[in-house]
C-alpha cells in the first residue's frame, strides 16, 4: 500500500489513498502527511486530506501542525487545507499573520480560506483588518480568493474595506470597493464588479455618481 501510494500513475496513487481512508490506519498518518507535500496531482491531494479527516482528530492535529512550519510550500497549504477540512476550532491559534502574508500565493490563499472557517467570532473584525493589508495582491485568482474571504466574513469586514476603498493605490482601491459590492450584492459577478470598482476609482466618487445618473 506505501508503494502505491507513491506509484507513478495518479490513479493508482488515488485508489491507494481511497482504499486507506475507507478503513482509517493510525498506522498510515505519517505516510498520508509526508504524500501531502510531494503529491503532484489536485485529485489525489485531495483524497489525501479525505483519508486524514477519517483517522482521530487527537493524533492527527498535532503532526498537521507541524506541517505548518514545513519549508516546503505544497506542505504548509495542504496543512492548512486539512485544518479547514478538519474544522476544528482549536486550530485558530495556529493560524499566525505571517501564513496569511506567506509569499506563496498557494499557502496565503489557503490561509484566509481556513483562517475564515476557524476564526472565534469576536476576532473576525481583527482578522478583516488582517486580510485587507492584502489587497490588490496577485492575479485575478489570488484577488478573488480574498475577496471571497472578506465577503465570508459578514458585515464585519465593512469597515477595513471602506477604508481600504479610500487607499492612494488605485489596485488596493478598486480591489476593495469591488469586495464591497459583492458583499452587499452576491449576484454581482466578480468581474463585473472589479470593472464597477475600477471605474469609480479612476473617475471619483462624484463624477463616477453622475455618469451613473445619466446612465439611469
Amino acid at each position: 500500500m506505501v508503494d502505491a501510494l507513491s506509484a507513478a500513475d495518479s490513479s493508482v496513487r488515488l485508489q491507494a489513498v481511497l482504499a486507506v481512508g475507507s478503513k482509517p490506519d493510525p498506522g498510515f498518518l505519517e505516510t498520508l502527511v509526508e504524500r501531502c507535500a510531494v503529491e503532484p496531482d489536485f485529485f489525489v491531494r485531495d483524497m489525501l486530506t479525505w483519508a486524514l479527516t477519517r483517522l482521530p482528530p487527537e493524533i492527527t492535529l498535532p503532526r498537521i501542525r507541524q506541517e505548518l512550519d514545513s519549508g516546503r510550500t505544497r506542505a504548509r497549504s495542504q496543512a492548512l487545507h486539512t485544518l479547514s477540512k478538519i474544522g476544528d476550532k482549536s486550530a485558530w491559534a495556529w493560524i499566525t499573520r505571517e501564513m496569511l502574508r506567506d509569499v506563496d500565493d498557494e499557502v496565503a490563499r489557503t490561509a484566509w480560506r481556513v483562517a475564515v472557517v476557524l476564526v472565534p467570532e469576536d476576532e473576525k473584525r481583527d482578522l478583516a483588518d488582517e486580510l485587507v493589508t492584502q489587497l490588490g495582491r496577485g492575479d485575478r485568482t489570488v484577488r478573488l480568493s480574498l475577496s471571497r474571504a472578506l465577503v465570508d466574513l459578514g458585515d464585519v469586514a465593512e469597515p477595513a474595506l471602506e477604508k481600504a476603498a479610500a487607499s492612494s493605490d488605485p489596485a488596493v482601491a478598486a480591489h476593495a470597493s469591488a469586495t464591497g459590492l459583492l458583499r452587499r450584492n452576491p449576484e454581482t459577478g466578480f468581474d463585473a464588479a472589479v470593472d464597477e470598482a475600477r471605474r469609480f476609482v479612476s473617475l471619483g466618487p462624484e463624477r463616477a455618481a453622475a455618469v451613473e445618473s445619466a446612465e439611469c
